[in-house]
Protein backbone atom coordinates (compact mmCIF):
# COMPACT_ATOMS: atom_id res chain seq x y z
CA UNK A 1 0.00 0.00 0.00
CA UNK A 2 1.45 3.44 -0.90
CA UNK A 3 2.63 5.41 2.02
CA UNK A 4 -0.20 8.43 1.57
CA UNK A 5 -3.17 5.98 1.02
CA UNK A 6 -1.83 4.02 4.51
CA UNK A 7 -1.68 6.88 6.54
CA UNK A 8 -4.98 8.25 5.27
CA UNK A 9 -6.52 4.36 6.25
CA UNK A 10 -5.13 4.99 9.91
CA UNK A 11 -6.46 8.15 10.15
CA UNK A 12 -9.70 6.57 9.46
CA UNK A 13 -9.55 3.72 11.66
CA UNK A 14 -8.47 6.27 14.67
CA UNK A 15 -11.64 8.27 13.97
CA UNK A 16 -13.63 4.96 14.37
CA UNK A 17 -11.99 3.69 17.48
CA UNK A 18 -12.94 3.88 21.07
CA UNK A 19 -10.74 4.96 24.10
CA UNK A 20 -9.21 1.76 25.53
CA UNK A 21 -11.65 -0.15 27.43
CA UNK A 22 -9.83 0.15 30.43
CA UNK A 23 -9.45 4.20 30.31
CA UNK A 24 -13.04 4.50 30.09
CA UNK A 25 -14.07 2.26 32.77
CA UNK A 26 -12.33 4.35 34.61
CA UNK A 27 -13.68 7.97 33.56
CA UNK A 28 -10.33 8.72 32.73
CA UNK A 29 -9.53 11.99 30.68
CA UNK A 30 -7.06 11.94 27.30
CA UNK A 31 -3.78 11.09 28.81
CA UNK A 32 -1.64 14.12 29.82
CA UNK A 33 2.67 14.31 29.93
CA UNK A 34 2.44 16.20 33.27
CA UNK A 35 0.08 12.92 34.73
CA UNK A 36 0.59 9.72 32.80
CA UNK A 37 -2.13 6.85 34.02
CA UNK A 38 -1.37 4.35 36.04
CA UNK A 39 -0.63 1.89 33.46
CA UNK A 40 0.50 -1.78 34.11
CA UNK A 41 1.75 -4.14 31.84
CA UNK A 42 4.76 -6.00 29.56
CA UNK A 43 7.11 -5.51 27.51
CA UNK A 44 6.83 -7.49 23.94
CA UNK A 45 10.00 -8.59 22.04
CA UNK A 46 8.93 -9.53 18.80
CA UNK A 47 11.22 -6.84 17.26
CA UNK A 48 13.76 -6.40 20.34
CA UNK A 49 16.79 -6.94 18.02
CA UNK A 50 16.87 -7.63 14.08
CA UNK A 51 17.49 -11.37 14.78
CA UNK A 52 13.72 -12.04 15.63
CA UNK A 53 12.18 -9.53 13.89
CA UNK A 54 8.44 -11.10 13.62
CA UNK A 55 4.94 -10.07 14.08
CA UNK A 56 3.27 -9.08 17.57
CA UNK A 57 0.74 -12.14 19.19
CA UNK A 58 -2.58 -11.32 19.14
CA UNK A 59 -2.61 -14.32 22.03
CA UNK A 60 -0.65 -11.93 24.02
CA UNK A 61 -3.16 -8.95 24.44
CA UNK A 62 -6.09 -11.28 24.86
CA UNK A 63 -3.49 -12.74 28.21
CA UNK A 64 -3.20 -9.35 28.95
CA UNK A 65 -7.19 -7.85 28.77
CA UNK A 66 -8.30 -10.80 30.50
CA UNK A 67 -5.78 -10.45 33.42
CA UNK A 68 -6.47 -6.83 33.51
CA UNK A 69 -3.29 -5.63 32.46
CA UNK A 70 -3.87 -2.56 30.02
CA UNK A 71 -0.35 -1.45 28.87
CA UNK A 72 2.37 -2.83 26.35
CA UNK A 73 6.09 -1.12 25.81
CA UNK A 74 7.31 -2.48 21.94
CA UNK A 75 10.75 -2.09 22.28
CA UNK A 76 12.39 -1.97 18.63
CA UNK A 77 15.24 -2.42 16.54
CA UNK A 78 14.67 0.38 13.63
CA UNK A 79 16.67 -1.82 11.50
CA UNK A 80 13.83 -4.53 11.52
CA UNK A 81 12.53 -2.40 8.79
CA UNK A 82 14.81 0.24 7.76
CA UNK A 83 17.43 -0.70 4.72
CA UNK A 84 20.95 -0.05 6.10
CA UNK A 85 22.07 1.19 2.41
CA UNK A 86 19.53 3.70 2.30
CA UNK A 87 18.37 4.46 5.30
CA UNK A 88 15.29 6.96 4.28
CA UNK A 89 14.10 3.36 2.95
CA UNK A 90 11.81 1.49 5.54
CA UNK A 91 9.90 -2.10 5.01
CA UNK A 92 6.28 -1.35 4.14
CA UNK A 93 5.40 -5.30 5.54
CA UNK A 94 7.18 -5.00 8.38
CA UNK A 95 6.21 -1.55 9.41
CA UNK A 96 2.74 -3.18 9.19
CA UNK A 97 3.47 -5.77 12.16
CA UNK A 98 3.52 -2.83 14.38
CA UNK A 99 0.18 -1.21 13.03
CA UNK A 100 -1.01 -4.57 13.62
CA UNK A 101 0.07 -4.22 17.13
CA UNK A 102 -1.41 -1.09 17.40
CA UNK A 103 -5.33 -2.43 16.33
CA UNK A 104 -4.81 -5.24 18.82
CA UNK A 105 -4.22 -2.91 20.95
CA UNK A 106 -7.28 -0.82 20.18
CA UNK A 107 -9.32 -4.34 20.46
CA UNK A 108 -7.85 -5.41 23.77
CA UNK A 109 -7.71 -2.37 25.48
CA UNK A 110 -4.47 -1.99 26.10
CA UNK A 111 -2.24 0.99 25.24
CA UNK A 112 0.51 0.84 23.04
CA UNK A 113 3.82 2.62 23.77
CA UNK A 114 6.44 2.64 20.88
CA UNK A 115 9.85 2.57 21.97
CA UNK A 116 13.21 2.62 19.83
CA UNK A 117 15.17 -0.01 21.50
CA UNK A 118 17.54 0.87 18.72
CA UNK A 119 18.14 4.02 17.25
CA UNK A 120 20.30 5.20 14.34
CA UNK A 121 23.50 6.00 16.27
CA UNK A 122 22.61 4.27 19.26
CA UNK A 123 22.07 1.10 21.46
CA UNK A 124 22.86 0.02 24.92
CA UNK A 125 23.76 -3.40 23.77
CA UNK A 126 26.00 -4.40 21.28
CA UNK A 127 26.78 -4.34 18.63
CA UNK A 128 27.96 -0.70 18.30
CA UNK A 129 25.98 1.27 16.07
CA UNK A 130 28.38 3.13 12.92
CA UNK A 131 27.35 6.35 13.91
CA UNK A 132 27.09 8.00 17.15
CA UNK A 133 23.59 10.27 17.73
CA UNK A 134 25.13 12.31 20.47
CA UNK A 135 28.16 13.56 18.00
CA UNK A 136 26.84 13.38 14.44
CA UNK A 137 24.01 15.15 12.54
CA UNK A 138 23.60 12.48 10.11
CA UNK A 139 22.85 9.99 13.23
CA UNK A 140 20.00 12.88 14.15
CA UNK A 141 19.00 13.37 10.65
CA UNK A 142 18.00 9.68 10.56
CA UNK A 143 16.72 9.13 14.38
CA UNK A 144 14.09 12.24 14.28
CA UNK A 145 12.77 11.26 10.71
CA UNK A 146 12.21 8.09 12.28
CA UNK A 147 10.33 9.48 14.65
CA UNK A 148 8.72 11.87 12.70
CA UNK A 149 7.65 9.18 10.22
CA UNK A 150 5.86 6.91 13.19
CA UNK A 151 3.95 10.59 14.01
CA UNK A 152 2.64 10.74 10.51
CA UNK A 153 1.78 7.10 10.27
CA UNK A 154 -0.67 7.38 13.87
CA UNK A 155 -1.88 11.12 13.43
CA UNK A 156 -5.37 11.13 14.86
CA UNK A 157 -4.78 7.74 16.74
CA UNK A 158 -5.57 9.03 20.31
CA UNK A 159 -2.95 9.44 22.87
CA UNK A 160 -4.80 7.21 25.30
CA UNK A 161 -4.35 4.51 22.63
CA UNK A 162 -0.56 5.62 21.36
CA UNK A 163 2.31 7.32 22.66
CA UNK A 164 6.04 7.52 21.78
CA UNK A 165 9.18 6.25 24.00
CA UNK A 166 12.07 8.18 21.91
CA UNK A 167 15.02 5.70 23.28
CA UNK A 168 16.01 3.06 25.47
CA UNK A 169 18.39 3.98 28.32
CA UNK A 170 21.05 6.57 27.32
CA UNK A 171 24.35 5.93 28.50
CA UNK A 172 25.72 7.10 32.37
CA UNK A 173 28.86 8.91 30.46
CA UNK A 174 26.35 11.04 28.68
CA UNK A 175 25.76 14.99 29.96
CA UNK A 176 22.76 16.31 30.07
CA UNK A 177 22.79 18.75 27.59
CA UNK A 178 23.43 17.01 24.81
CA UNK A 179 21.04 14.10 25.92
CA UNK A 180 18.14 17.21 26.21
CA UNK A 181 19.28 18.99 22.58
CA UNK A 182 18.71 15.66 20.98
CA UNK A 183 15.67 14.51 23.04
CA UNK A 184 14.36 18.31 22.30
CA UNK A 185 15.15 17.92 18.59
CA UNK A 186 13.32 14.66 18.36
CA UNK A 187 9.96 15.72 19.93
CA UNK A 188 9.94 18.96 17.85
CA UNK A 189 10.45 16.86 14.93
CA UNK A 190 7.03 14.36 16.00
CA UNK A 191 5.47 17.51 16.88
CA UNK A 192 5.63 19.05 13.32
CA UNK A 193 3.60 16.11 12.38
CA UNK A 194 1.56 15.36 15.26
CA UNK A 195 1.37 18.34 17.72
CA UNK A 196 -0.97 16.02 20.11
CA UNK A 197 0.87 12.62 20.40
CA UNK A 198 2.31 11.96 24.36
CA UNK A 199 6.02 11.48 24.12
CA UNK A 200 7.94 10.04 26.72
CA UNK A 201 12.01 10.04 26.89
CA UNK A 202 13.84 7.53 29.39
CA UNK A 203 15.65 8.98 32.28
CA UNK A 204 19.45 9.97 32.14
CA UNK A 205 22.13 7.07 33.31
CA UNK A 206 20.16 3.94 31.95
CA UNK A 207 16.83 5.27 32.68
CA UNK A 208 17.80 5.78 36.48
CA UNK A 209 17.98 9.74 36.65
CA UNK A 210 15.19 12.30 36.01
CA UNK A 211 15.91 14.77 33.52
CA UNK A 212 15.34 17.89 35.20
CA UNK A 213 16.27 19.94 32.15
CA UNK A 214 13.42 18.42 30.12
CA UNK A 215 10.65 18.99 32.71
CA UNK A 216 9.11 22.01 30.77
CA UNK A 217 8.76 20.29 27.37
CA UNK A 218 5.60 18.61 27.84
CA UNK A 219 6.96 15.23 28.33
CA UNK A 220 6.45 12.57 30.45
CA UNK A 221 9.65 10.59 31.96
CA UNK A 222 10.35 6.78 32.27
CA UNK A 223 12.67 5.31 35.11
CA UNK A 224 13.48 1.86 35.55
CA UNK A 225 13.08 -1.27 38.63
CA UNK A 226 16.02 -2.97 38.67
CA UNK A 227 17.29 -1.95 41.94
CA UNK A 228 19.25 -3.73 43.78
CA UNK A 229 20.63 -4.94 40.89
CA UNK A 230 21.75 -8.04 42.47
CA UNK A 231 18.44 -9.41 42.80
CA UNK A 232 17.26 -8.19 39.21
CA UNK A 233 20.84 -9.24 37.39
CA UNK A 234 22.01 -12.46 39.43
CA UNK A 235 24.01 -14.43 37.38
CA UNK A 236 22.82 -12.83 33.97
CA UNK A 237 25.30 -13.48 31.35
CA UNK A 238 25.51 -10.77 30.12
CA UNK A 239 26.36 -8.79 33.06
CA UNK A 240 30.55 -9.71 33.94
CA UNK A 241 31.08 -11.33 37.73
CA UNK A 242 26.93 -11.97 38.38
CA UNK A 243 28.01 -15.43 38.53
CA UNK A 244 30.35 -14.41 41.62
CA UNK A 245 27.19 -12.40 43.50
CA UNK A 246 26.22 -14.20 46.58
CA UNK A 247 23.06 -15.36 46.75
CA UNK A 248 20.57 -12.60 46.78
CA UNK A 249 18.12 -11.83 50.16
CA UNK A 250 15.11 -9.58 50.47
CA UNK A 251 16.08 -7.26 51.98
CA UNK A 252 19.63 -7.37 50.65
CA UNK A 253 22.45 -7.13 53.02
CA UNK A 254 25.59 -5.50 51.64
CA UNK A 255 28.94 -4.22 53.21
CA UNK A 256 27.48 -0.74 53.16
CA UNK A 257 23.86 -1.60 55.26
CA UNK A 258 20.74 -3.38 53.97
CA UNK A 259 18.75 -2.42 50.86
CA UNK A 260 14.85 -2.72 51.72
CA UNK A 261 11.91 -1.10 50.73
CA UNK A 262 13.22 2.28 52.18
CA UNK A 263 16.14 2.29 50.73
CA UNK A 264 14.33 2.16 47.05
CA UNK A 265 12.15 4.81 47.94
CA UNK A 266 14.84 7.02 49.25
CA UNK A 267 17.20 5.90 46.04
CA UNK A 268 14.97 5.95 43.30
CA UNK A 269 11.00 7.13 43.92
CA UNK A 270 11.89 10.43 46.09
CA UNK A 271 14.38 11.88 42.86
CA UNK A 272 11.41 11.22 40.33
CA UNK A 273 8.90 12.62 42.78
CA UNK A 274 10.89 16.03 42.25
CA UNK A 275 10.50 15.64 39.06
CA UNK A 276 6.83 15.24 39.07
CA UNK A 277 6.48 18.69 40.85
CA UNK A 278 7.53 19.93 38.34
CA UNK A 279 4.59 18.96 35.92
CA UNK A 280 6.46 16.04 34.61
CA UNK A 281 4.72 12.42 34.81
CA UNK A 282 6.68 9.32 35.55
CA UNK A 283 6.22 5.53 34.04
CA UNK A 284 8.70 3.02 35.23
CA UNK A 285 9.05 1.52 31.59
CA UNK A 286 11.21 -1.44 32.63
CA UNK A 287 11.26 -3.55 35.48
CA UNK A 288 11.79 -7.21 36.72
CA UNK A 289 14.30 -9.87 37.93
CA UNK A 290 16.28 -12.96 35.70
CA UNK A 291 15.17 -16.36 36.08
CA UNK A 292 18.40 -17.07 38.73
CA UNK A 293 17.04 -15.08 41.73
CA UNK A 294 14.88 -17.20 44.00
CA UNK A 295 11.56 -17.26 43.36
CA UNK A 296 10.74 -16.30 46.90
CA UNK A 297 13.76 -13.48 47.09
CA UNK A 298 12.12 -11.99 43.72
CA UNK A 299 8.41 -11.93 45.37
CA UNK A 300 9.04 -10.75 47.81
CA UNK A 301 11.13 -7.67 46.48
CA UNK A 302 8.45 -7.31 43.64
CA UNK A 303 5.75 -7.13 46.68
CA UNK A 304 7.72 -3.89 47.79
CA UNK A 305 8.69 -2.25 44.34
CA UNK A 306 5.42 -2.25 43.14
CA UNK A 307 3.99 -1.60 46.24
CA UNK A 308 5.69 1.81 46.00
CA UNK A 309 5.21 2.69 42.90
CA UNK A 310 1.11 2.24 43.63
CA UNK A 311 1.94 4.85 46.18
CA UNK A 312 3.53 6.87 44.18
CA UNK A 313 0.60 6.89 41.44
CA UNK A 314 3.00 5.29 39.15
CA UNK A 315 2.46 2.71 36.59
CA UNK A 316 4.90 0.10 35.58
CA UNK A 317 5.84 -2.16 32.26
CA UNK A 318 7.23 -5.60 33.40
CA UNK A 319 10.26 -7.03 31.29
CA UNK A 320 8.97 -9.05 29.49
CA UNK A 321 5.75 -11.06 29.32
CA UNK A 322 7.24 -14.53 27.82
CA UNK A 323 10.90 -15.22 28.91
CA UNK A 324 13.17 -15.45 31.35
CA UNK A 325 12.18 -12.08 33.24
CA UNK A 326 8.57 -12.97 33.08
CA UNK A 327 5.46 -14.66 34.22
CA UNK A 328 5.60 -17.22 31.28
CA UNK A 329 8.11 -19.62 30.19
CA UNK A 330 10.81 -17.74 32.59
CA UNK A 331 13.04 -21.00 32.55
CA UNK A 332 12.93 -20.45 36.77
CA UNK A 333 13.91 -23.81 38.90
CA UNK A 334 11.77 -23.12 41.43
CA UNK A 335 8.73 -22.28 40.26
CA UNK A 336 5.53 -24.81 40.19
CA UNK A 337 4.13 -24.11 37.09
CA UNK A 338 0.51 -24.31 35.73
CA UNK A 339 -0.11 -25.14 32.11
CA UNK A 340 -1.57 -22.40 30.75
CA UNK A 341 -2.53 -22.05 26.53
CA UNK A 342 0.48 -24.14 25.70
CA UNK A 343 2.94 -22.46 27.82
CA UNK A 344 4.03 -22.45 31.61
CA UNK A 345 2.80 -19.49 33.63
CA UNK A 346 4.13 -18.22 36.99
CA UNK A 347 0.84 -18.19 39.17
CA UNK A 348 2.41 -16.73 41.78
CA UNK A 349 3.97 -13.64 40.36
CA UNK A 350 1.15 -13.03 37.89
CA UNK A 351 -1.50 -13.11 41.07
CA UNK A 352 1.45 -10.82 42.75
CA UNK A 353 1.35 -8.32 39.84
CA UNK A 354 -2.59 -8.39 38.88
CA UNK A 355 -3.13 -6.89 43.15
CA UNK A 356 -0.48 -4.66 42.58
Amino acid sequence: MKRRQFIQRSAALAAASALPTSILAAGMPEPTAAKLPRWRGFNLLEKFTLRQNAPYQERDFQWMKDWGFDFVRLPMDYRCWTNQEKPDEYDEGVLKHIDQAVEFGKQYGVHINLNLHRGPGYCVNPPKEPLNLWKDDEALRQFTRQWKSFAERYKGISSAQVSFDLLNEPPGDLDEATYARVMTATVEAIRSADPERLVVVDGLSWGQKPVMSLADLGIGQSTRGYNPFQISHYKASWINGSDKWDVPTWPLKTQSGEQDKQWLYDRFIAPWKALEEKGCGVHVGEWGAYNRTPHDVVLAWMKDCTALWKDAGWGWSLWNLRGAFGVADSGREDVAYEDFDGHKLDRKMLELLKAS
